[in-house]
């Protein structure tokens, strides 16, 4: 894995003050050089949130791209350099009626249509990762657009995961690296790790330091299951359009106050035996 200083932004300027006064308040208590430095989000929830309300599914989701844009905002205003949101499965794509399915991609486009200028403002670059190949020709052709538009932006880096699959991304980068091994004729015992990570979809940013999800559902589903080996993990029983920057931050604080060991000793793992190879072990 690369040295996290490869993957820092080139220090976009802070606007704290732009935070709201219940944003202010929480920010407050973090520590800014202690900000993790990708946050990923798995947004979850518009339905029930919709059902709830006695409301047709499609408004959840409607509420949901609203809550994209305020958390989208307020990492900006923090300076977090890398925020990446699981905004479409590859399980939705070809399990979702299709009705449905055609709704959030006209969302999707309507989101980047009426957002650009918000997103050029707060100097949010765009990008994407997924099989978004297989996603509608007019929908790929704003898309690359928008990122195309946002590339020169230095300040957190938006990235949407879009017909989006855990295992489908091992698969494509299995698939890539044996094409390299074939190409360049290399030994399958000499792939390591690294070899792995230069073809994954999010080869270009540092993996999670914090993820988050909302509705309070137990599992990963799927989500940057290499990425996130040591990654934080963050449940909140919230559903997604409910979601704000505040809570963003709150998650934040939480994170902050937790000791990331990466499989070693923590401060509070008690003392480490000078010689273990003289300890007794005793099995009854």
């Amino acid at each position: 894995m690369r040295p996290i200083g490869e993957f820092l932004s080139s220090s976009p300027s802070l606007r704290i003050d732009d935070l709201s006064a219940e944003e202010r308040a929480v920010y407050a208590t973090l520590k800014p050089e202690r900000l993790p430095q990708h946050v990923a989000i798995i947004m979850d929830g518009n339905g029930r949130w919709a059902c709830r309300r006695s409301l047709k599914r499609f408004v959840g989701h409607q509420q949901g791209a609203k809550a994209v844009q305020q958390v989208t905002e307020t990492a900006a205003r923090i300076g977090l350099p890398w925020l990446t949101l699981y905004a479409f499965s590859l399980e939705n794509n070809l399990r979702r009626p299709r009705a449905e399915v055609s709704f959030l991609m006209r969302l999707l486009k309507a989101y980047l249509d009426n957002n650009l200028e918000r997103m050029r403002n707060n100097n949010i670059r765009f990008r994407y990762i997924g099989r978004t190949h297989d996603l509608p020709a007019e929908v790929q052709d704003k898309m690359r657009r928008v990122e195309e538009d946002t590339a020169r932006n230095s300040g957190t880096t938006l990235t949407l995961a879009l017909n989006y699959g855990g295992r489908s991304e091992l698969v494509d980068a299995f698939r890539a690296l044996a094409a390299e091994m074939k190409h360049k004729q290399l030994s399958p015992d000499r792939i390591t790790e690294e070899d792995i990570h230069r073809h994954l979809y999010t080869a270009h940013m540092p993996d999670p330091d914090l993820l988050i999800r909302t509705s309070g559902e137990q599992r990963i589903s799927n989500f940057l299951l290499w990425q996130i080996a040591y990654t934080e993990i963050f449940v909140t029983e919230r559903y997604w359009p409910d979601f704000r920057g505040v809570h963003l931050l709150e998650a934040i604080a939480d994170f902050q106050g937790r000791e990331r060991r990466y499989g070693g000793i923590g401060e509070d793992g008690g003392e480490v035996e000078d010689d273990p190879d003289r300890i007794r072990i005793a099995v009854n």
